[in-house]
């Protein structure tokens, strides 16, 4: 068989398998030339190679039948919340099933796992655990309220304007159940914490984290997605406050400074206002300090709530 100079462009541009550079004519000769870096068994990839987080996956899961990407690997292809330390990480985890010998390749994060067959599922080409049961892998690891964010997202009601869909990923009991399922797995006794503080109708993690950070500094627990008018689809919201109060708390990040969304949201506060809402906005700069400051606006903003409305509060919210 001749023996080609250069990698077909199918090889040339991403990790590939012995199996397909076969099948594209290449000789097992070709292979050891050095333009080519044998990763391990029946795993190339060429030698100038930009490392592409999706495409290295793709490979990993074609060479090894029976196993699935899992771990900050799955989280990462699937844009699952990630704590910043490993929002970028080149890490690539590989689980297997205890009937399977444990992965033992360079470079690769081999688990030996139990796993149910619907916690795992292909997804273009690329066989890994679902959302839930990758943060289910991830508890042993991520700090509790990274847990928290992550779970908020997988269980928060989408909206199909932006999004398509109107189901969520997963819901809290359906994460209990699955938490159920292995009492034994490491990291399960900070899932059952993060399952305690999860709640459905944070947008993002600074939500979440907002919120974490009001309750633990001895504020009630704040409504989440907080309509002006119950019951009205149309309502302007807010995405955390206190209708006791008649106080409505805004996170606004970075794609608040789009000119249409300012408007937007000018709208909306003014809304509120009318209707006799003290609004609070907490922006991107307040993360800095763990919201530390938005806490302390947010106490003398309920102060101020109160002496306004001095009958509205009740024994709803303390």
């Amino acid at each position: 068989m001749e023996m080609r100079d250069s990698l077909p462009s199918r090889l040339a541009s991403a990790p590939f398998t012995f199996d397909l550079a076969r099948a594209e004519g290449i000789p097992p000769s070709r292979l050891r030339r050095r333009d080519v870096v044998h990763v391990g068994r029946g795993l190339y990839r060429p030698w100038d190679w930009d490392f592409d987080l999706e495409a290295a996956a793709r490979a990993l899961s074609e060479v090894s039948p029976g196993a699935w990407i899992s771990h900050v690997t799955a989280a990462r292809l699937r844009c699952q919340l990630l704590p910043p330390w490993l929002a970028d990480s080149t890490e690539l985890h590989l689980s297997k099933p205890k009937r399977l010998p444990p992965a033992r390749r360079t470079g690769v994060l081999g688990h030996t796992v139990l796993a149910e067959e619907d916690e795992i599922e292909t997804v273009d080409g690329i066989r890994l655990s679902t959302r839930s049961r990758t943060w289910l892998d991830l508890a042993r690891r991520l700090p509790l309220k990274d847990l928290v964010c992550m779970g908020d997202q997988i269980i928060r009601i989408p909206r199909l304007e932006f999004e398509g869909r109107t189901e969520p990923f997963d819901t809290l009991h359906g994460l209990r159940s699955l938490v159920l399922r292995h009492p034994n797995l490491q990291g399960v006794v900070r899932a059952r914490e993060a399952l305690d503080l999860m709640r459905v109708g944070a947008d993002s993690a600074p939500e979440t984290m907002l919120r974490l950070a009001m309750v633990d500094a001895g504020l009630p627990e704040p409504d989440l997605q907080l309509t002006l008018r119950s019951g009205d689809p149309s309502s302007p919201s807010a995405d955390l406050g206190y209708r006791a109060r008649r106080l409505a708390i805004q996170y606004d990040g970075d794609h608040h400074l789009d000119e249409a969304q300012i408007f937007s949201d000018k709208r909306r506060d003014k809304a509120f206002e009318a209707a006799g809402w003290i609004v609070l906005t907490v922006k991107k700069d307040d993360l800095a300090d763990g919201f530390e400051g938005a806490v302390t606006r947010i106490k003398r903003a309920r102060r101020m709530a109160q002496l306004d409305h001095p009958h509205a509060a009740g024994f709803a919210d303390g």
